[in-house]
């Protein structure tokens, strides 16, 4: 899923950043490609029409600084979108309690099981003992 989306986007902005010129035809038809990569990433709608919304307004609007490409100035803009929906400050987990318990859903082929151990990994070189433990209750 997210390789896929990872792709997409690659692709896009790659093809954008070639461009000597933005116009606002141009913008609409990569904001739309983007809209789509999103979308069928299982991105929620309501998520992505703001995201879109912001990118747009944001490329319309950005003054062309003269050391870069107006490619490379609406990939700025998505990238700087991406970070504010991603959150854009980072968050310490509070694991003072014990135990502390992380449960991660999602879809299959997610990446669950990998997150869950690059999470051990990563506690466990803290000094904390992680225990993984399987709670599926249904296997397609």
């Amino acid at each position: 899923m997210l390789g896929k989306l990872t792709e997409t986007m690659t692709g896009l902005l790659s093809r954008v950043a070639k461009q000597s010129k933005l116009t606002e035809e141009n913008i609409a038809q990569a904001v739309e490609e983007v809209r789509i990569a999103l979308l069928e990433a299982d991105v929620n709608f309501g998520v992505v029409k703001k995201f879109v919304e912001r990118v747009k307004a944001k490329a319309l609007g950005a003054d062309v600084v003269k050391a870069v490409s107006p490619g490379q100035q609406f990939t700025k803009v998505v990238h700087d979108e991406l970070v504010v929906l991603m959150g854009g400050e980072e968050k310490q987990l509070d694991l003072k309690g014990s135990p502390s318990v992380v449960m991660l859903c999602g879809l299959q082929g997610s990446g669950k099981t990998t997150t869950a151990a690059k999470l051990a990994k990563f506690f466990s070189k803290r000094g904390k003992r992680p225990l993984l433990v399987a709670c599926d209750l249904q296997r397609p």
